[in-house]
Order: C-alpha cells, then sequence, then structure tokens
C-alpha cells in the first residue's frame, strides 16, 4: 500500500518473490491511503488472508498506526522508505518533506523537458512549418541571432520551441502569419555585430570573410526584411545585440508569463 501510486512497493515486492521461483504469488496494489481507516481495512484483510503488507507512506503518523496495528493483528508487514528516510534525517540533519509522489512529480518534470526538447529539435530552423502552430512560443529572425540555442535553452524550462529563419528571397511559411501574435517573438540585432558574427563562423568553415553573407548592406538588408515580417505578424521584438541566451530566455519567459496571467 502507498500514499502515491505504489509503484515502488510493488517493485520491491515483485524482485523478492521472484526469488521463490517454485511459489506463486498474488501481488494487490493499494495506491493513494490517506488516513488510518484505511490501513485498518487493509492489514484486516491481510490477517484474513495471511498476507504480507508492504508498504511506501510518508507520514510518520501513518507509519506509526501502521507498525501499532500491525502488532495488535499479528501481521508481517514491511516498511520500505522509514529506516532509509531516518538514516538519511540521521546522517544528514536535513528534514525530510513527508509529501506523497514527489518522485512522480519529478519524473512528470523530466519527461515534459525532454518532450519539449525534441519539438526544438524537431522544428528548428523552419524545417516543418506545422510544428509553429503547435508550440508554446514562435521565434523568428535572420540567421545568427541566436534561435537555435534559445529554443534549446527555453525547452530546458519545458517549452515548446519553433523557429524560423527569416531571408529575404524565402518567403515565410503560411502558418507564421495563422500563429497568435503574443506567442511569436522577433530576434533583432545591430548589424555591424551581426556583420562580427558571420565573419566569424565564415572563418570557422574555412571561408571567405568577405563573402555576401557577412556583408554589411547583405545584413541591413536582411535585417529591413525581418524588421517588416515582425511589423506584419505584431509579435514582440527584442534586441540580441549585446545579451547573453540566458538573458534573452529571461525577457522571453517573462513576456510569456505575462501574457498567461492576462488569460487567467
Amino acid at each position: 500500500m502507498s500514499d502515491s501510486i505504489g509503484e515502488t512497493a510493488e517493485s520491491v515486492v515483485k524482485a523478492t518473490t521472484s526469488q521463490f521461483v517454485q511459489e506463486k504469488f498474488d501481488v494487490i496494489r493499494v495506491p493513494y491511503i490517506k488516513d488510518a481507516q484505511q490501513v485498518e481495512k487493509i492489514l484486516e484483510e491481510a490477517k484474513e488472508c495471511g498476507g504480507i503488507v508492504c508498504y511506501t507512506i510518508v507520514s510518520p503518523e501513518l507509519r506509526e498506526h501502521i507498525m501499532q496495528k500491525a502488532m495488535e493483528l499479528d501481521v508481517e508487514v514491511i516498511d520500505v522508505l522509514g529506516p532509509m528516510l531516518k538514516a538519511i534525517e540521521k546522517t544528514s540533519g536535513l528534514l525530510p518533506k513527508n509529501q506523497a509522489g514527489l518522485i512522480h512529480a519529478l519524473d512528470h518534470e523530466y519527461f515534459k523537458r525532454v518532450e519539449a526538447i525534441e519539438f526544438a529539435v524537431k522544428y528548428d530552423d523552419g524545417k516543418n512549418p506545422l510544428g509553429l502552430l503547435k508550440a508554446d512560443v514562435v521565434l523568428i529572425g535572420v540567421s545568427r541571432t541566436s534561435k537555435t540555442p534559445l529554443s534549446m535553452y527555453l525547452a530546458h524550462k519545458q517549452l515548446k520551441v519553433a523557429n524560423v529563419p527569416l531571408v529575404p528571397e524565402i518567403t515565410p511559411p503560411e502558418e507564421l502569419f495563422k500563429v497568435p501574435p503574443h506567442k511569436i517573438v522577433g530576434l533583432l540585432i545591430d548589424p555591424f555585430k551581426l556583420n562580427e558574427i558571420r565573419s566569424e563562423r565564415l572563418k570557422t568553415m574555412g571561408l571567405s570573410d568577405g563573402a555576401n553573407y557577412a556583408d554589411v548592406r547583405r545584413i541591413s538588408e536582411e535585417l529591413e526584411y525581418a524588421k517588416a515580417i515582425m511589423r506584419r505578424v505584431h509579435c514582440k521584438i527584442i534586441n540580441v545585440s549585446n545579451r547573453a541566451i540566458e538573458e534573452t530566455a529571461g525577457i522571453i519567459l517573462d513576456y510569456i508569463q505575462k501574457n498567461r496571467d492576462r488569460r487567467i
């Protein structure tokens, strides 16, 4: 029995009973134990059928009640969490939260983060415009405005992020214009700063920094085009020129939270 879903206790029982291959055991999981009455009923049933009760209960009061009632009924009980909680408390001097289901809350957070990261990879750099309508945030901007690293950073905050590069010669996907404006964030940058970034990028690729990609006039043209698209979709605009990824992400997170608060 458990004050959460009971997976931990069930795993312990199954691992133990697997050592007794000559016998088949019935394992009954009773989750979400909340009070002494539930405990007493289960112990009485165990007494009737000659069962053993294995439990993961975080409440010290309930654990104590289980022990007392089990002694009265002469029922064998195994406390899975209690000894470990006491050992850590004694050794570390820390007090446990005694809150049921925390491991599953952590698991839930973990899987939400993984899902968001997979989303960011799948819908990075305009790969699949269908993702724009599923995203929590859509980042738009010219090349080298940190769209991809920002997408991954925000994904670690459990946000599903898609991003779209803005290039004068390529019309943005029609799905972009169907995304609600409050979900789109435009990224702008100083043209000379972008020139430096792109020049360094070309050097790492073994190419001349005189290529059109790093030309200031070309960059200015791209940025004007990007501004026009941003005005058209009525999105929030952030200048990322002298900002770290974390700082830009913080602005986006605050913006998203304020929009959520307005809709509550």
